[in-house]
């Protein structure tokens, strides 16, 4: 039975809902889920494939053996170049092989974007349970940026596969080595390939993982609808959700106008750059800068939210999440901020997935603290 009151891959809308959700708590990255609907509602019509159960973590025995998934690489290279579908049944071989056990449940490494919806398609293909967490509460463009790094759990072994059927299996000394070799593979590969790493125990998914993530984007996705079919508001609605979320809790538009430019290149495998966006009356600007996800908001000097807060770019009607690799000039979009749940603010985690992670000078602050929604 699903921990999901009423979800079912098989609802019409639940997909979608769940999509919305992801691509917001993706901060502009993760990829955009629009392919991975498409491979989820083809592989729904076959009638082989039924549906997916999704469990909570305390429902875990402690010696389960759950392995995270998800794909690497740069997004701008997902439009252009679609998976194969073997890619994530091929790299569970293989890791089953590489452990000498079989894989009890999935989840996604992040719940942003379309890598919130990578272990659906994986699912249905073998029945494998997907557990209601994740390791990120949103996206980081490098691998070692997780919870799991944080609290010394290894990415090792990990197992990449691509859409031709190469596979490579990697064994590394320390989580930033692995990211190093998974992404100077990934390059090598195409740009884009899946990835299962930080394999673990059922009691450390339960000890260490952000729980609830699925639930939370589905349901952020679901509140967006409703409101939309009646006239409301729907980032308002999305807003609501937020705050309203004990692990997350603030939540706040920072800026409104039109994209006027956006710089962005391909470079080492992410997608770099970033994108000015002018309020509609010409008078202030905010600049927002990207390494798959984005990092940093700034109107003129003056910071106002940094990773590993989220800053998500919104259509102005509709509140869809733009990811950074969909950005153009002239879009009308609101820059929307939540923070980030507490296990990624503390001194250890900011040390990895921090502003100094990505080489920016500028200090951490709350999101709610740089904009005064604590009052």
């Amino acid at each position: 039975m699903s921990v999901i009151k009423g979800f079912s891959v098989l609802d019409e809308h639940a997909l979608e809902d769940l999509a919305n959700g992801c691509a917001f708590l993706g901060s502009g990255g993760g990829g955009d889920p629009y392919y991975s609907i498409l491979e989820i509602t083809s592989l729904l019509s076959n009638s082989q494939f039924n549906d997916v159960t999704i469990i909570s973590a305390d429902t875990l025995d402690d010696d389960a053996v759950v392995a995270p998934c998800g794909w690497l690489g740069a997004p701008t290279v997902s439009l252009e170049k679609l998976p194969s579908g073997t890619e994530a049944t091929a790299g569970l071989a293989r890791l089953e092989q590489v452990l000498g056990k079989k894989i009890d449940a999935i989840f996604p490494v992040e719940i942003g974007g379309s890598n919130g919806l990578a272990p659906f398609i994986l699912a249905l293909k073998t029945g494998l349970p997907i557990v209601d967490c994740d390791g990120m509460g949103r996206a980081f463009p490098e691998s070692q940026m997780v919870i799991f790094n944080v609290v010394g759990i290894s990415a090792s072994p990990a197992v990449m596969t691509d859409a031709k059927g190469n596979t490579l299996v990697i064994d590394t000394v320390d989580n930033e080595a692995e990211e190093l070799v998974a992404r100077a593979a990934a390059v090598a590969l195409g740009g884009s390939c899946h990835l299962f790493e930080y394999v673990q125990t059922g009691k450390q998914v339960k000890q260490h993982a952000i729980h609830g993530t699925i639930s939370l984007a589905l349901e952020i996705g679901r509140k967006m609808r409703r409101v939309k079919s009646s006239g409301s508001d729907p980032t308002d609605a999305l807003l609501s959700v937020i705050r309203q979320n004990a692990d997350y809790g603030y939540g706040g538009i920072l800026f409104e106008g039109k994209i006027t430019d956006v710089k962005r290149e391909t470079n080492q495998g992410f997608s770099v750059g970033h994108l000015l966006v002018e309020t509609f009356d010409g008078q202030q600007q905010m600049e927002v800068k990207f390494q798959n996800e984005n990092l940093i908001a700034k109107i003129g000097e003056r910071v106002v939210a940094t990773v590993p807060d989220i800053i998500s770019v919104l259509d102005c009607e509709t509140a869809q999440t733009i990811t950074t690799e969909q950005l153009r000039y002239g879009q009308r979009v609101k820059i929307v901020s939540a923070s980030a749940p507490g296990v990624l603010r503390s001194p250890a985690a900011l040390a990895i997935m921090g502003p100094s992670a990505f080489g920016m000078v500028e200090q951490y602050q709350p999101v709610e603290l740089l904009n005064g929604w604590e009052s």
